[in-house]
């Protein structure tokens, strides 16, 4: 049986992200040849440089507004506007709990995940952490309760979290998006034929599918919408 591999860059912190998978995943229930799509999540930092301490609940809107010069209105209605598109998604966005920090560590352990044959299940439990619940991605023992409620062995776990393993995966994947031009999230590789940015309308995911499945050329990257939602690494909507 052959396999199309999609490649989906993204992070843990990215609301777009979390929006961009549930669009994938309704795709996917559409493509007839559903069975034979593997499905990996690589590595994306937004913000490479943000502490390893999450912040106190609430605080991600007013750094937001610091970060991109703009006021606390704005930032809060940009999360209305993201809260009710990710609503129509079946998504419960909740960016009053929100605890902006390093997702390094989180990436890593999606690598042990992946080894573990587990990997979407803990992309989908970072994702819900963050915007749903606002746990902190960010802090050890919340890494870790959340991997071991995938199925995750704690020890595995704590010492994956207590060294630098799966770092060179990390960086791998980022030395990946870099060559091909990524930056922004979600960004979907189809079977290394295909490029699409941002989260696309499910039509446009399905579409995607259907073409990669079908040809066979070099890499394009395309954009079926002249502005899509993502978030870019300079873009106050993250």
């Amino acid at each position: 049986m052959s396999v199309m591999r999609v490649d989906i860059w993204s992070d843990v912190v990215c609301p777009w992200c979390y929006i961009g998978k549930r669009r994938f995943e309704s795709a996917l229930t559409q493509f007839e040849h559903s069975d034979e799509v593997e499905v990996v999540w690589r590595s994306f930092e937004l913000d490479p440089s943000a502490p390893p301490s999450p912040e106190q609940p609430g605080g991600h809107a007013n750094d937001l507004a610091k970060k991109f010069g703009t006021d606390v209105a704005s930032i809060h209605a940009m999360f209305d506007r993201v809260t009710s598109i990710a609503a129509a998604e079946g998504l419960d966005y909740h960016f009053e709990l929100s605890r902006a920090g390093n997702t390094f560590d989180a990436h890593r352990l999606l690598h042990l995940a992946k080894q573990a044959g587990v990997q979407d299940e803990l992309k989908e439990a970072l994702d819900d952490a963050t915007f749903t619940k606002g746990l902190a991605v960010s802090d050890h023992s919340e890494l870790a309760q959340i991997a071991q409620q995938v199925g995750l062995d704690a020890d595995r776990v704590k010492e994956v979290l207590s060294s630098d393993e799966f770092a060179a995966e990390v960086r791998a994947d980022e030395r990946q998006a870099q060559e091909y031009g990524i930056t922004g999230v979600p960004f979907f590789v189809f079977d290394q034929r295909l490029g699409v940015s941002g989260a696309q309308e499910t039509e446009h995911l399905l579409a995607a599918l259907q073409q990669a499945w079908g040809e066979a050329p070099s890499l394009t990257m395309v954009s079926p919408d002249a502005d899509p939602d993502s978030c870019d690494i300079e873009d106050p909507n993250c």
